[in-house]
């Protein structure tokens, strides 16, 4: 999964080639430690269809507040710029992946 930043989300999110899915986290929450694991899972199954990618909130508060990010894990699907989903809190991995499947 790729690291991304405030500075670096315009290209490397809202400019990308296909959809994007954007893992907003941070290192004291426990849900998205949780579901970190089944998100790499899935970027190597699905990595071909939609690139994976995380920001950390408490590094990069910029981006979070600019799409309304108030509670972690969020996950966010972008095609073409857009937000094309939105996920809320913690699924357990089959969710995740068709949600992830049914939104790209």
């Amino acid at each position: 999964m790729k690291q991304v930043s405030d500075q670096s989300f315009e290209q490397d999110v809202l400019k990308a080639e296909g959809p994007v899915l954007v893992d907003f986290w941070a290192e004291w929450c426990g849900p998205c430690k949780q579901i970190a694991p089944s998100l790499e899972k899935l970027s190597q199954e699905l990595g071909a269809k939609v690139t994976f990618t995380k920001i950390n909130i408490d590094d990069n508060p910029q981006t979070p507040t600019q799409y309304g990010v108030r509670g972690i894990p969020t996950l966010m699907i972008f095609k073409d710029g857009q937000v094309a989903a939105t996920k809320v809190g913690a699924l357990p991995e089959s969710k995740l992946k068709e949600w992830v499947q049914s939104s790209i």
